[in-house]
């Protein structure tokens, strides 16, 4: 096992990561503002299987593989800035389209929307380098390489969803505003806007 101090200190070294408005975030507004505080799970969700991905790539040493070879990073990099950019494309149009008038596509819609968190964690190549530069930073030598990179991403996970469900109470607070067709669809252009600007701010950084 890793030393709970590695832990605390690997907590604080990605906080301001986790604090850094992203994809996430973006997701989570966008979703909550639109169907209310269920959508947080599905989002919290993909988020969360999403750091585990990467940590398992890690550990098999794939993610190295990708951050050492220049055309594999691009490759991931371009991947993931075209995904945010036809996400965000996507949620401009659905701000136009009417609202659903049945509830026969709420298991579908809610499997979208994990897919929707777990894709733009997943294709995040910066996501890849907290395990590929950060964590080795808080291993401990002389013990089980896998269980402590395990610990350090349920750690992560744990603060990433701490995070999300404090913004999603803080957006339940307003929800007198939020739910204003209006507000909505405003909110749903915002969000189309910066998911396209962080796929472009992908492609180019």
């Amino acid at each position: 096992m890793i030393h709970p101090y590695a832990v605390a200190a690997f907590l604080l070294a990605v906080l301001p990561i986790i604090a850094t408005p992203g994809a996430s975030l973006t997701l989570l507004i966008q979703h909550v503002t639109t169907d209310g505080r269920r959508r947080a799970l599905p989002v919290i969700l993909g988020t969360v299987s999403g750091l585990y991905a990467h940590a398992t790539l890690a550990v098999a040493g794939l993610s190295a593989l990708v951050m050492r070879s220049s055309q594999a990073f691009t490759a991931v990099k371009l991947i993931g800035a075209v995904y945010l950019i036809g996400l965000g494309l996507w949620t401009w149009r659905s701000t136009t389209l009417p609202p659903p008038s049945t509830l026969t596509d709420q298991p579908k819609r809610i499997g979208s929307v994990y897919t929707q968190a777990l894709l733009a964690n997943v294709l995040n190549p910066k996501a890849a380098s907290i395990y590929l530069t950060l964590v080795p930073q808080f291993i401990l030598p002389g013990r089980p390489f896998g269980g402590q990179i395990l610990t350090l991403a349920t750690a992560h996970a744990l603060l990433m969803a701490v995070w999300l469900l404090t913004w999603t109470a803080l957006i339940h607070q307003g929800a007198h505003i939020l739910h204003q067709a209006r507000f909505k669809r405003a909110a749903g252009r915002v969000t189309a806007v910066v998911l396209v600007a962080l796929g472009f701010r992908a492609a180019t950084t």
